[in-house]
């Protein structure tokens, strides 16, 4: 049973081991398909609403002009920022009647000692052309509902457009945009499409393949040592 129990074990390790390895193959494709979508020409906003529901979308550029839906801002809780924590402010735009509406990010937004109290949140109040990325938020699989509270700006947990689609009843577009300039608004602005890196993804795989490395020496040894315990045992004078 322990033998079964190790053998499981160790190729458990090196299949982790070979699972990160090609995680890290993936991040490097992705990587290139970012590089090579941040050189292409802008997407209009045509272009980005006839793009395939299934297609990822973040790292295309957009150019569009829009008018801030009213004061529909949205701030995004539990982000950080060079070492600081708070919020990520994004504002719904419209860019023609009979299309889905459009999230702009304003920006990162530090949280004061009071969480009660939300930091004040520059907002958009007229028509402005801007020029960004797009971008995506992984869902976390534990927990992807919106959470928003009333009022506005409305604090929201994860960044869920389907709910928040349901919430102001109006359609919006399934990628934010990142701009590079917002008129009157100079916030920064977190840029991280990739979580992990591919380097990572190959220390981690480093790490589980050390594992199942010195749990078959540990095992060698063990073997190793049984061997001799029988061997002498053998070879021990018996007594008459």
């Amino acid at each position: 049973m322990l033998f079964i129990i190790t053998v499981s074990l160790f190729l458990l390790m090196v299949k982790l081991g070979f699972w990160q390895l090609s995680r890290a193959v993936e991040k490097e494709e992705w990587q290139d398909q970012l590089t090579a979508r941040q050189a292409a020409a802008p997407l209009t906003y045509s272009d980005l609403l006839s793009l395939p529901t299934a297609e990822p979308l973040t790292g295309y550029r957009m150019t569009v002009t829009a008018h801030p839906v009213e004061n529909k801002v949205f701030i995004l809780d539990n982000q950080t920022f060079k070492g600081k924590v708070g919020y990520l402010a994004l504002q719904l735009f419209e860019v023609s009647p009979d299309t889905p509406w459009l999230l702009v990010e304003l920006g990162f937004v530090p949280a004061g000692p009071d969480r009660a109290k939300l930091p004040d949140i520059p907002h958009v109040t007229e028509a402005q052309s801007f020029t960004g990325r797009l971008y995506q938020k992984q869902s976390n699989p534990m927990s992807s509902s919106l959470m928003a509270e009333t009022g506005w700006p409305s604090r929201i947990q994860n960044l869920n457009i389907v709910e928040i689609s349901q919430l102001v009843n109006h359609t919006i577009a399934s990628a934010v945009l990142q701009p590079e300039q917002i008129s009157g608004i100079d916030l920064p602005h977190p840029w991280r499409p990739i979580p992990l890196g591919a380097h990572k993804h190959r220390g981690y795989a480093l790490q589980w393949f050390s594992m199942a490395f010195a749990l078959a020496v540990l095992v060698l040894f063990f073997i190793y040592g049984q061997k001799r315990k029988r061997e002498q045992t053998d070879n021990s004078p018996t007594e008459n």
